[in-house]
């Protein structure tokens, strides 16, 4: 609120928040963060997959993203597909009218531009869509902020996801990749920043983190079956994987290191299970995880780190725990190469149990050597994504009140 000026800018958050991926709320968390420190008046609300956690949880009011409670749920059913359907058109009137009441909406962090995991066109894209077509309608910015772009073969899904950037008001990305990513499907990046993912802007576990028992190897897991190019052959990407994972984890029991099992995402404990079930050890147990400080906190206390999901591999990296990537997509790759770590990298979707032993050793060889670069490389993100909530700042800020003027005056 600017002197003089006694009406709060009125600020949206979007996106699948709230929903049980830990990736994403952490997300959440980091643009909280920045709003409370840097606008502090602002009064912050959010339209999102699961309002009732977001509300209890971080203590804004939040509005459901689908007006269909079924949304997620595959529709065979006529009545169900009428349903449905009706709900896409409800959705546009519902989200026109949550943009209405904002100066800003921001979609903080994930990876809202890609379809890396399995997406169907008439999901996420299309809300997207509606978000950004309302904001450009109705003169109230939406930026996609530190968000993740991946090629898309889906020609719906691309078509979708093209023009919910050129409509947005401000967007800067993740990594290299993401921006030409969107450049490849037809739009100007020229004016676009790439920064470090906004996770790597949340407080790190405090210096007294218990240490785990000796030798620990946290191993992330994921219910992963491929990408949305990848649907045939899905079972089969996901059997080869979690086999692969499986043998890794007896390898280590079997030299008797102890092992933590960790999860992003409420879909993948059936892959936990899986793992408990098939190596039956004391060594190996399940960490129960809500949120990515937790996520930290497990892996600060570990020697090692070998993990799937993407935003594990940021609490791995954020803590300076030596870390091994089981790599899906290039924002992995991007990632441990920007923290000094490429060359520890094993396709996820090729596990082979041997190899990626092979590799873990030698990251526990060097691992002196490469704590003292994470702690360079987590120096240096500290210091960009400053830079980039700055940007934020002058970017919209001044945008939300004078939006905000038009829209009341007489």
């Amino acid at each position: 609120m600017r002197p003089g000026d006694e009406t709060p800018v009125r600020v949206g958050l979007f996106g699948l928040l709230g929903s049980g991926n830990l990736g994403n709320d952490g997300s959440l968390e980091a643009v909280l963060g920045y709003l409370r420190a840097a606008h502090p008046d602002a009064v912050v609300d959010a339209l999102c997959g699961g309002p009732e956690v977001v509300t209890s949880r971080y203590g804004i009011p939040a509005t459901r993203l689908h007006w269909y409670r079924g949304e997620y749920r595959t529709a065979s059913r006529a009545g169900t597909i009428a349903t449905k359907g009706l709900g896409k058109l409800v959705d546009a009137f519902r989200t026109a009218a949550w943009v209405r009441r904002h100066d800003v909406v921001i979609v903080p962090g994930m990876g809202v531009l890609e379809a890396t995991l399995p997406l169907r066109p008439w999901g996420v894209p299309y809300a997207l869509f509606l978000l950004c077509a309302s904001g450009r309608l109705l003169r109230t910015p939406v930026a996609l902020v530190g968000v993740g772009a991946a090629a898309i073969g889906n020609r719906s899904t691309r078509a979708l996801v093209r023009w919910s950037a050129r409509l947005a008001a401000y967007r800067s990305y993740r990594d290299d990749q993401s921006r030409d990513a969107l450049r490849a499907m037809g739009v100007d990046t020229s004016d676009d920043a790439v920064f470090p993912d906004l996770a790597f802007s949340l407080p790190t576990p405090e210096a007294g983190t218990p240490a785990g028992p000796p030798g620990l190897v946290c191993v992330g897991v994921m219910a992963f079956h491929g990408s949305d190019d990848d649907r045939a052959g899905a079972e089969e990407i996901h059997r080869r994987y979690l086999d692969g994972t499986t043998r890794f984890v007896r390898a280590l029991v079997e030299d008797g290191r102890p092992v933590r099992l960790l999860t992003g995402d409420a879909c993948d404990a059936p892959v936990v299970a899986a793992i408990l079930d098939a190596v039956d050890s004391p060594l190996v147990t399940a960490a129960e995880t809500s949120s990515l400080a937790d996520l930290m906190k497990e892996t600060a206390a570990a020697d090692t780190v070998v993990a799937i999901r993407y935003h594990n591999l940021i609490c791995a990296l954020k803590v300076g725990t030596p870390t091994l990537a089981l790599s899906y997509a290039a924002k992995s790759d991007a990632l441990m190469a920007r923290m000094g770590l490429g060359a520890y990298r094993h396709p996820a979707r090729e596990v082979d149990a041997d190899r990626l032993l092979e590799q873990f050793r030698t990251l526990e060889k060097h691992a002196a050597e490469l704590r003292r670069t994470l702690t360079e490389k987590n120096l240096i993100a500290a210091r960009q994504l400053d830079h980039q909530f700055a940007v934020l700042t002058t970017a919209l800020f001044p945008a939300a009140h004078h939006a905000h003027a038009l829209r009341e005056a007489p």
